[in-house]
């Protein structure tokens, strides 16, 4: 038998490669539909509009952490889902009957937000997200993107440590910003007296609704009893704990870079079945879980950590490693032919 912190990276990497599948089976559908959101894909500005946004939306919710507005995050975040989930739906149903399942999650997450509806929730959350910012960000905006939010996930989790705060308001929402990994099969997180989980992983944006998850990445902290403050920048030992969290905003990141790349990468497209996947594509895929398996690593051992950076870093290594295999040019790679 494994030990459990294996078993739990082992759901850690499921849950991230159900984000990352989903997002690329949903990409062509999406895109057929129309729902860009963008009229130039390849405008890089679009980028640098959507980290302003995030950053005044940490703003906004460590304001309303602030004075006691909790419950209206939580509703918002709640609708965000059931919204998200409604994409994902509609591309498989029509888009009145993809209204039933959506509106299933959203009532799922307000009377029973246990562990496992959480993570359903964010992985449909984070597959529809990444696949509509996938098709709305082209090669140069999606690099931009991941590029910058690594840089500020490091700052806000090792520097203004902003996100910890983040992380300790939205912990006790029990909303999908945070991927609930547990540790043990009798683990509940409306056990009110259960053992306190650990965080995990990286403390950005968790709290963003901004489609979904998109950035940030609410570390984990006290998933226990509410009653209970814990500092999440406190090294808790992995036998202390049945859970850790890792923010939705770390599946979602770099799965942008994925979609992105099986959309606008001129590679040819590899033959798999369900989705369509090309060589940098993939292999943005291969770098980000290889950057999550060196995250966890550290997460093991008790301390919280900013995620982006090793994942998006993965994602665009893997990228570029990829995209020169397949022949495509560096110039094409980065998307800044275009501007030369």
């Amino acid at each position: 038998m494994f030990p459990r912190e294996y078993r739990g990276v082992a759901f850690v990497v499921g849950l991230f490669l159900a984000v990352q599948l989903g997002a690329l089976a949903l990409v062509p559908e999406f895109a057929e539909s129309g729902y860009q959101a963008v009229e130039d894909p390849d405008n890089p500005t679009n980028s640098l509009l959507y980290i302003v946004a995030i950053i005044v939306m940490a703003g906004l919710m460590l304001a309303a952490f602030r004075y006691d507005f909790d419950q209206g995050i939580r509703l918002l975040i709640v609708g965000v889902s059931a919204w998200l989930s409604w994409y994902v739906f509609s591309a498989l149903v029509s888009p009145l009957a993809a209204a039933v399942p959506a509106v299933v999650v959203g009532v799922a997450l307000l009377v029973h937000p246990e562990w496992y509806v959480i993570d359903i929730a964010g992985v449909l959350m984070g597959a529809g997200a990444a696949g509509l910012f996938g098709i709305s960000f082209g090669l140069l905006p999606a690099l931009i993107l991941l590029s910058l939010l690594a840089v500020y996930d490091a700052i806000s989790v090792y520097g203004t440590e902003h996100m910890l705060s983040l992380a300790e308001g939205v912990m006790d929402l029990n909303i999908p910003v945070v991927l609930v990994i547990p540790l043990s099969l009798s683990y509940s997180l409306l056990d009110g007296d259960a053992e306190q989980p650990e965080q995990s992983a990286d403390g950005d944006r968790g709290e963003r609704a901004d489609a979904g998850a998109d950035t940030d990445t609410a570390e984990g902290t006290d998933a226990g009893s509410a009653e209970t403050e814990t500092d999440v920048s406190e090294p808790t030992d992995i036998e202390d704990r049945d859970a850790f969290f890792i923010g939705l905003g770390d599946a979602v990141i770099p799965a942008v870079l994925v979609a992105s790349a099986a959309t606008f990468s001129p590679a040819a497209s590899l033959a798999v079945p369900l989705i369509g996947v090309n060589l940098p594509a993939l292999l943005a895929m291969v770098g980000s879980l290889a950057g999550l398996l060196v995250l966890m690593s550290w997460v093991i051992k008790g301390r919280p950590h900013a995620g982006l950076p090793l994942l998006n870093g993965g994602a665009i290594g893997g990228y570029l490693i990829g995209s020169v295999i397949a022949g495509v040019p560096l110039i094409e790679a980065l998307g800044v032919g275009a501007f030369l």
